[in-house]
């Protein structure tokens, strides 16, 4: 029992690392961000930091996918309760993304920071290429099961155009929320969607 609590507490520690990076992403950005700055928001000294993780690519790769695996983990919860239809199932990602947008913004934040660094570094832009990837496919998914007789290329580009609309609320509302009515345009974009697909349901 005492390996199994060393275990749960080294992983709580990570987890506090973790989460006081995102919180130091958001105030400073990733360029911004130095392993003393994340020691001071963990309220840890930079050795307990430097023993989970040994360099800040390594801290800002396990935090890339943190963000990547906190977005699948609420989807999967909006999942349980969605509706076997089309509309519901978009709604899935719709749920998801203004869960991030309005209660999780410090992801929505380091998201928009890694694709910045995707530019430079290859381990994070591969990291956006598998996760970008697997959202179009599950929005592909969608679309074959509830809309079979869709020709090949919306079934194709549909996807891109979803995620667009889903990033662009992101892009929008962070920079000028007061401006910005989010259940307004995620209808609007849900509407976009099935419109496109009327023809062929």
């Amino acid at each position: 029992t005492g390996i199994r609590k060393s275990k749960e507490q080294n992983k709580a520690t990570e987890e506090h690392i973790l989460e006081a990076t995102l919180d130091t992403i958001e105030e400073c950005t990733i360029s911004g961000t130095r392993m003393h700055l994340i020691a001071e928001k963990a309220d840890l000294p930079k050795s307990n930091v430097l023993y989970y993780f040994k360099t800040k690519d390594e801290l800002l790769h396990a935090v890339q996918k943190k963000v990547l695996n906190k977005c699948l983990d609420e989807r999967n919860e909006f999942r349980v309760d969605a509706k076997d239809n089309l509309e519901s199932q978009l709604d899935v990602f719709i749920n998801q993304k203004k869960d991030f947008i309005l209660k999780n913004q410090k992801y929505d934040y380091a998201e928009i920071d890694f694709w910045l660094q995707g530019r430079i570094f290859p381990e994070i832009r591969q990291g956006f290429i598998d996760s970008f990837n697997g959202w179009r496919e599950d929005i592909r998914t969608i679309l074959k099961k509830y809309v079979p007789n869709l020709p090949k290329k919306d079934e194709e580009i549909l996807p891109y155009q979803f995620v667009s609309m889903l990033e662009g609320a992101t892009i929008q509302y962070l920079i000028d929320e007061g401006n910005f009515d989010l259940d307004v345009y995620f209808d609007y974009a849900k509407k976009m969607i099935l419109d496109a697909v009327e023809e062929y349901r």
